[in-house]
């Protein structure tokens, strides 16, 4: 049985500045199901990910987004977020004069709607970095500010642990880590499924990160739209031969079609 649908996307156009992004763009994720969206670099991947958390520098100029089943298509970041939308970063920005645990405890709070008990919050956060191999020093530095490009993944992905959204979208969270780095964050990504049976949209053009998860669909874009969706056999079949594949498909068809 399908699972109840949480994040619909209906036709969904995006433009940012003069340029449209996305030229309508349909999917469905349900509740409780791990999704990964793949494409060749430049085909509007990451401009998903922004538009559906509401990132006001991506206009949304035709289309909508069903989210628990209510249009969320004009609602600002901070609402989207609230209501358990989540985004890792492809690249986190540093913040200055917000240490990571005071950042971690106010998106809490703000989610929660009221105060956490100091002793139970710092509780919970050395629990969470020590699955992640995280120093707990870090929770006292400021956000990302001298952080390797592996720290700061790791980071994302406390964050992720910590506030348990009901969709998490992780933006080549991959991307730059060396093996031991990827198979950490993997662990992560994989507890947060396991822990709390919260939604997953990975956006990759990589496969390194899906080793340790079950991936119920699987979606390439091109050019602003998706044009093939699938199971997990579609990532094996794109890990094993490239876009190339969707090439020769869309040849074949057209060599049909002109038969």
């Amino acid at each position: 049985m399908k699972n109840a649908s949480l994040l619909e996307i209906q036709g969904l156009r995006v433009r940012v500045e003069d340029k449209e992004i996305l030229h309508g763009v349909d999917l469905t994720v349900g509740k409780d199901e791990t999704h990964v969206l793949m494409g060749p670099n430049g085909t509007g991947k990451s401009t998903l990910g922004y538009a559906i958390t509401g990132n006001p520098a991506y206009e949304i100029t035709g289309g909508q987004i069903l989210f628990d089943g209510e249009d969320i298509t004009a609602l600002p970041v901070n609402e989207r977020a609230h209501k358990g939308i989540f985004l890792s970063f492809q690249n986190p920005l540093e913040v200055p004069g917000v240490t990571l645990s005071a950042f971690i405890r106010s998106a809490l709070e703000q989610k929660t709607g009221s105060r956490l008990r100091l002793w139970d919050f710092k509780k919970k956060l050395k629990e969470t970095m020590a699955l992640l191999h995280m120093d707990e020093s870090y929770a006292e530095r400021d956000l990302n500010v001298g952080f390797s490009g592996g720290e700061k993944k790791k980071a994302e992905i406390l964050q992720m642990l910590m506030l348990e959204p009901k969709l998490a979208i992780l933006d080549e969270t991959d991307s730059g880590l060396d093996v031991d780095a990827v198979r950490i964050v993997s662990e992560g990504v994989r507890l947060f499924r396991e822990r709390t049976h919260g939604s997953l949209l990975i956006i990759t053009h990589s496969t390194r990160i899906l080793e340790a998860l079950h991936v119920d669909s699987a979606h390439v874009m091109e050019e602003g739209v998706i044009v093939k969706n699938g199971g997990a056999d579609l990532v094996d079949e794109i890990n094993e031969n490239g876009f190339q594949v969707l090439q020769s498909e869309s040849e074949e068809s057209g060599e049909n079609g002109n038969g």
